[in-house]
């Protein structure tokens, strides 16, 4: 067993990270799609949509040849809602409201026929939305990601001037650093953040790192109100012996170094183990297939009933080969010379509920071991919440606390998205960007 890269041929990278679901090739599949919407009355779909998207008239828009309409109709709604067409886990949202699911057929395409519109949006250039004459006023951002580009946007429509700070090197945030390479392409995410930074006002300062360049009493000082979209990315810790070896790495460094290298470039084990279940978790499984790896397992210390991934991206893994090992826990990671070689796992059983209302994992006392040369952790990420302490923020256990005008207990300072509730879906963040947005223009006078 080894960690190598170059496991595959080029071919065979690109093969495995292309597209996963692409797109209509000519535009009759999308009418044809389209045609099959009944444009329900207060629409479920469009009640699902943490964006609120109106789903039936975007769809209605593409019957009638209005594309540039559905992408407005889309985009007003959700400024990301091309990236959120490929990563929204669209069966337990709007598609999965979808009123045909009740007949026991095929819910309608929503995430395609959305992909359809917003891409010919971004390709074609199309000007969607003007800005209002300029206010005078001055916001900053912190944090390039779906909330803080969501916030940006809204704010510069309004008229006024935006900086954003974020400590990378591109803009995009999870949607650059931390998706599957398979579903979204860094030149796709590049693409997204051209066409909403093109409306204008809006500033991007790279490599500026709340706590380590720049002050949040720096910024309260220099601009009128601030808005904190710092998301989270630190990987919770496993807290067993041998997590210190050389072959156990956290899925969040994992996957950000499958985004900005050559895939061929990265290393991958023999025989990988990646504990948790949600779907970092499984990105990190899909791709270690994709690089090369012989075996991927997937250890959870729940049953698949109660798994924090939806079934279409379970059903991806398997897929690609991944096996699965449920109520079971990692407890020692054993090395030789330095080097993973293998993983303890304690057997699980279920008991009563905790207080997220799933049933709580209980040990029985008795182990396995699996032969590994390389452990992914995914057990969930966890607040910046040092850097929260330090700028005298109210928060709990380090996701920042707000009001329902998205203002923290500091005044002019906002926040919103991951940093608040600890790490949700893209489109969740791109809501907290718009409300974000609505408090700090009230709080404005605008």
């Amino acid at each position: 067993m080894s960690i190598q890269s170059n496991r595959l041929t080029e071919k065979d990278f690109i093969a495995n990270f292309s597209d996963i679901h692409p797109p209509y090739e000519q535009d009759e599949g999308a009418l044809i799609e389209a045609s099959r919407c009944i444009n329900c009355y207060d629409a479920p779909c469009t009640k699902s949509c943490p964006t609120s998207i109106d789903v039936p008239l975007f769809i209605k828009q593409i019957t009638t040849g209005n594309v540039k309409g559905s992408a407005k109709t889309i985009l007003t709604s959700n400024i990301m809602g091309a990236g959120c067409s490929k990563v929204c886990p669209v069966e337990k949202l709007c598609e999965g409201a979808c009123v045909f699911n009740l007949m026991e057929e095929e819910p309608i395409n929503i995430a395609k026929l959305q992909r359809y519109s917003t891409e010919k949006a971004i390709s074609n250039n199309w000007k969607l939305f003007d800005r209002k004459k300029n206010t005078g006023k001055k916001v900053a951002v912190v944090g390039a990601g779906p909330a803080g580009l969501s916030c940006a946007h809204a704010l510069s429509r309004e008229g006024i001037d935006v900086t954003i700070f974020e400590k990378e090197e591109k803009s995009g945030g999870l949607m650059t650093y931390g998706v599957a390479a398979y579903k979204v392409t860094p030149e796709f995410c590049k693409d997204e953040v051209d066409y909403i930074l093109s409306i204008g006002g809006i500033d991007v300062q790279y490599k500026k790192e709340l706590g380590k360049n720049i002050s949040l009493e720096e910024l309260d000082k220099n601009y009128d109100a601030v808005f904190l979209a710092i998301g989270v990315g630190i990987a919770r810790s496993l807290n067993i012996p041998g997590e210190e070896l050389d072959g156990v790495i956290d899925a969040i460094s994992f996957i950000y170094d499958l985004r900005t290298n050559d895939y061929s470039k990265i290393s991958v084990g023999d025989h990988v183990a990646v504990i948790g279940m949600g779907m970092t978790a499984i990105d990190a499984a899909t791709q270690s297939k994709r690089l090369g790896a012989k075996e991927v397992t997937m250890i959870y210390r729940r049953t698949e009933n109660e798994k924090p991934c939806t079934q279409v991206e379970l059903d991806l893994a398997k897929l690609d080969g991944c096996t699965f090992i449920w109520l079971a826990s990692p407890k020692e990671i054993i090395g030789e010379n330095g080097k993973v070689k293998k993983l303890v796992c304690n057997k699980i059983m279920l008991g009563e509920p905790d207080a997220s209302g799933r049933r709580a994992p209980v040990d029985t006392g008795e182990t396995f071991t699996i032969d590994v040369d390389m452990v992914i952790k995914a057990a969930g990420q966890i607040p910046f919440e040092k850097i929260v302490n330090t700028s005298s923020l109210q928060n709990k256990a380090g996701k920042i606390m707000i009001d329902k005008n998205n203002a923290t207990n500091l005044k002019g300072v906002f926040a919103g998205g991951d940093a608040v509730n600890g790490g949700k879906e893209v489109v969740d963040a791109v809501q907290a960007g718009k409300m974000g947005a609505k408090g700090i223009l009230e709080y404005l006078g605008l």
